[in-house]
């Protein structure tokens, strides 16, 4: 009997030992040996363990599950698109809005020095000097190649033309006035005494016998009214008008500037534009001075919407992103290049507790069919 109860311990503690062991190498034949081993040309069996032997379908496996049942459009619409995001992010905007674009602290020349943009006023003073320069030599070019009927538009010619016979009478009535007062009379006067003045001798001797001139000079004065107030006048003087309205027409305008200073122009008209700008003036201001209004409008009007509009668009391209990203394939090279030390350590790290339940409940399970036997061993001799 006593040979019996050794025999059954001896087969229970051979069994508990091969039981545990077989567990322990088939824990380690998970991971152990990273590469296949080679006896010459001949692959020993088991070699690489499971994992690095079906390491590359685990990857594709595992980035099939990632793609498809863990990170999902569905869950990042969840987590980025919800409500809580949306309001932390227009808090967020609305701060950083209200205490750095309109603070008073910065005027619009430390932003654009902010923004490496320290030379933008004197550059935008060279481009309107450019601009009008640009602007004003090309009116140069244009009336000194045309003429004054091809740069009045018609409008202005057939305003022109119809003004004519009105300032023609304009002019008679005028000159009638003017003959007919006391100034046009002394001036009629001394143009005949000039005229006779000239005739030397024999004018001399023409005023001697006229004597008093009064008589002459109303009488002269009579025949200049007439010939003011005579029909043919006007239509002679408005022909003439015209004639000389349509030879100034053909003329360039050049012809008429010719002793204008272009340079000193154009120089005065860069000043003053300059002047009027003052943009060193206007930029040593905060953006608050020129839209007192602008900080609540961008914080409850502008930036709701934009943060709507760029919640809204990232949302209806999210596919379309992950697409792009190919998550199964990221994922996948990450595992086939993951170590395989780190990864044997990450599962053992996490799971050893188990894992050594495992190797303790192989070695249970050996020394129990140990027993086993050698009962019935005993029971079969």
């Amino acid at each position: 009997m006593e040979n019996v109860v050794v025999t059954i311990i001896f087969m229970a503690v051979v069994g508990a030992l091969i039981g545990g062991f077989t567990n322990y190498l088939a824990i380690k034949m998970l991971f152990r040996p990273y590469n296949a081993l080679y006896i010459k040309k001949w692959r020993l069996p088991f070699t690489p363990g499971l994992i690095p032997k079906r390491r590359e379908e685990l990857s594709k496996q595992i980035g099939a599950t990632v793609k498809n049942y863990l990170l999902t459009p569905e869950v990042f619409q969840k987590k980025l698109f919800n409500e809580e995001i949306r309001s932390t992010v227009l808090q967020f905007a609305q701060t950083k809005v209200e205490n750095t674009v309109f603070t008073d602290d910065k005027t619009i020349i430390d932003w654009l020095k902010l923004g490496g943009f320290d030379h933008l006023p004197n550059t935008i003073e060279e481009k309107v000097d450019l601009f009008i320069e640009k602007q004003f030599n090309v009116m140069k070019t244009t009336i000194s190649t045309k003429s004054i009927e091809e740069l009045l538009p018609d409008d202005i010619h057939h305003a022109i033309d119809r003004k004519i016979p009105e300032v023609t009478s304009y002019l008679l009535v005028k000159g009638e006035e003017y003959f007919l007062s006391a100034k046009g009379e002394m001036t009629i006067k001394n143009m005949m005494d000039d005229f006779l003045g000239s005739k030397g001798s024999f004018g001399g001797m023409i005023q001697m016998l006229l004597g008093d001139s009064t008589s002459i000079v109303s009488k002269i004065q009579k025949e200049i009214i007439r010939l003011i107030n005579a029909p043919g006048t006007k239509h002679l003087l408005v022909n003439i008008f015209l004639k000389e309205w349509d030879t100034i027409k053909q003329q360039s305008v050049m012809g008429y500037l010719e002793d204008i200073d272009f340079d000193g122009i154009l120089k005065n008209i860069q000043s003053y534009a300059k002047q009027e700008l003052k943009m060193q003036e206007h930029l040593q201001k905060p953006i608050s001075y020129y839209w007192p209004q602008g900080n609540e409008y961008v914080k409850n009007e502008l930036l709701p919407k934009i943060v709507h509009k760029g919640f809204t668009e990232a949302e209806s391209k999210l596919e379309d992103v992950l697409d792009r990203l190919n998550l199964e394939e990221v994922v996948r090279e990450q595992v086939d290049s993951f170590p395989l030390k780190k990864l044997e350590e990450l599962v053992i790290g996490i799971a050893n507790k188990e894992l050594q339940m495992i190797t303790i409940l192989g070695a249970v399970l050996g020394g129990a069919i140990g027993i086993v036997q050698g009962l019935i061993v005993y029971l079969l001799n």
